[in-house]
């Protein structure tokens, strides 16, 4: 294809530069860390195998359409393998954003015991080729899966811009006892037009005890490839809690409010030791203080209804309570193994005495329900995904009422070095990497309705490793971490309440017109019950992003 319809047909000028053709970097170096494991040295030991992560990429062949924004992708292979390490796979990423990328590679450590822990392909298969597409390019492209011998697995596929094939000497395949299962990572989306459609992959079996290792390669068809398994379950690569607090203090993030905010987080000590009340099923009228540390709190792991926590009675006490207390804030941190303990996840849990009313729109009105969203307590978190091969930040995830986006730090803002700047939304407290409104529609019809989440800078902010506390790290078998007795507690942290859909919209007859009413039931009908204001937060352990992967 030649230069010339390249220039008609791209997006881009000669003059302009794809985001892609830039690598990213943090905005500081990487610090030096503390010794003692084998964090960051670089190599990871899964047992039969060890791997090492490897960022330096060859540049193979690139689409200039198609994709995210209609801009392409551009597909790599690594480069300046260490010796005795071999390719599994290539890797490719969209072009509207900074080159980020990694892949595995492994080296084989499990000989002389038979059969071998890696091998040769036997051939290989051509699975797509741009050569009959009309596409904008850098040249043709062929993606080819490795042919694996009986035994054995392919865990990516190799691009090249030749018709020949690759050398059976370029790529290894696995010894399918040494793999796991893997899928489409259906929120990375890499390349496609049409019905065809390149993604990246990752393990199907994802949280602390998960054995699957995210590779880094690409995916077409999900049962032609699999990814590594880790099979050294003493995690030696998971840092010690010296180096955690290294990472807190490299990465810990910069939590922004909203200048209209009015519930803003607090310690729990303080929520307790101002008037927060236990209150027990069949003996309403008589709420308990709780104690400063919560010891008196339930502990035996049981949601049974039977207990749950609420504010002050008398209206001044609670008022008071709702506004928390962000100057003393502490952020309550939980550390554990992820992708087979070749990443370390640490979780910033933000505890918020309330969470105020809900802002909507409903077609081309907007309203703040007063009844809707209101509930007492909300627990709201932010997750760091830290490299274990070089304790690298690679991207952060930002939750949202019980569901959440994964950020490539290529796509984060950041504050003093390296420290991700967080949004909290006003009110709700969802958390999003840039300020602005959004509106999560429920809806794609002409007439939607939709929760709107407004986040912005202020004056109003908190560095969450400034004042923290490490909760949980069970990889470190309770060394050094000390878990206050509110973690425990497995009852709600709110009041269960008696909503009626019915009453909100008597209640907006006069706003609301007749025909939006509709949507708006099935808007508030859509949403869960904790944001409904029925029924209180369970606490950060009993969330199912503690023990497994953040939902996305």
């Amino acid at each position: 294809m030649s230069n010339n319809r390249l220039q008609s047909y791209s997006p881009f000028t000669t003059a302009m530069k794809l985001p892609v053709e830039t690598k990213f970097q943090l905005p500081a170096p990487i610090p030096t860390w503390p010794s003692g494991t084998s964090f960051a040295s670089g190599v990871i030991d899964l047992g039969a195998l060890h791997v090492s992560q490897i960022t330096s990429l060859n540049k193979i062949w690139a689409t200039y359409e198609g994709g995210p924004d209609n801009l392409g992708s551009t597909f790599y292979e690594p480069e300046s393998i260490p010796k005795g390490f071999y390719m599994l796979g290539c890797y490719g990423q969209p072009n509207n954003q900074p080159l980020y990328g990694w892949v595995l590679v492994a080296k084989d450590v499990s000989l002389p015991v038979e059969p071998p822990g890696l091998a040769l392909p036997t051939d290989y298969t051509l699975v797509y080729s741009t050569k009959p597409d009309h596409v904008v390019q850098s040249g043709v492209g062929y993606i080819w899966l490795p042919v694996a011998p009986y035994g054995y697995s392919a865990i990516g596929y190799i691009v090249t811009a030749s018709p020949e094939k690759p050398s059976l000497d370029k790529v290894r395949v696995v010894r399918s006892e040494l793999t796991e299962a893997v899928e489409k990572d259906m929120n990375n989306w890499i390349w496609g037009r049409d019905r065809f459609n390149i993604y990246g992959s990752r393990p199907v079996d994802r949280g602390t005890k998960a054995l699957g290792v995210s590779m880094g390669t690409f995916i077409l068809q999900e049962d032609k490839l699999s990814c590594l398994s880790n099979l050294n379950l003493s995690y030696p690569s998971m840092p010690n809690l010296n180096q955690v607090e290294a990472l807190i203090e490299a990465y810990s993030p910069m939590v922004y409010f909203h200048p209209e905010e009015k519930y803003f987080p607090s310690r729990v000590s303080w929520f307790f030791q101002n008037g927060a009340l236990l209150y027990r099923k069949g003996q309403e009228s008589s709420p308990v203080r709780i104690a400063q540390n919560g010891w008196n709190l339930p502990q035996d792991g049981s949601d049974d209804g039977a207990y749950w926590i609420d504010l002050p009675r008398d209206e001044a006490s609670s008022e008071g309570l709702k506004r928390g207390d962000l100057q003393d804030a502490y952020s309550y941190l939980h550390v554990k193994p992820a992708l087979g303990g070749t990443f370390t996840d640490i979780q910033v849990w933000l505890f918020y005495p309330f969470n105020g009313p809900a802002k909507v729109k409903i077609g081309w009105i907007t309203i703040t329900l007063d009844q809707v969203g209101e509930h007492v307590s909300d627990w709201e978190h932010v997750t760091l995904r830290i490299s274990n091969f070089n304790g690298e930040l690679r991207s952060v995830y930002f939750s949202k009422h019980g569901k959440g986006d994964w950020v490539s730090s290529s796509g984060l803002k950041f504050e003093s070095n390296n420290k991700p700047v967080v949004y909290s939304s006003r009110y709700a407290h969802a958390s999003y990497p840039i300020d602005g409104t959004f509106t999560h529609r429920v809806a794609a019809e002409k007439i939607f309705a939709g929760a709107i989440n407004e986040t912005s800078g202020s004056d109003y902010k908190m560095d969450t490793g400034a004042r923290y506390w490490i909760v949980g790290a069970d990889y470190l078998g309770g060394f050094g971490i000390v878990q206050p007795p509110w973690l425990n507690f497995a009852r709600q942290w709110g009041p269960k309440k008696d909503f009626k859909v019915e009453v909100v919209l008597k209640g907006l007859e006069k706003l609301v017109p007749s025909v939006l009413w509709k949507k708006l039931e099935q808007f508030l009908r859509s949403l869960a019950p904790e944001l409904l204001g029925e029924e209180g937060p369970s606490g950060p352990k009993w969330k199912d992003s503690w023990s497994g992967d953040e939902r996305a």
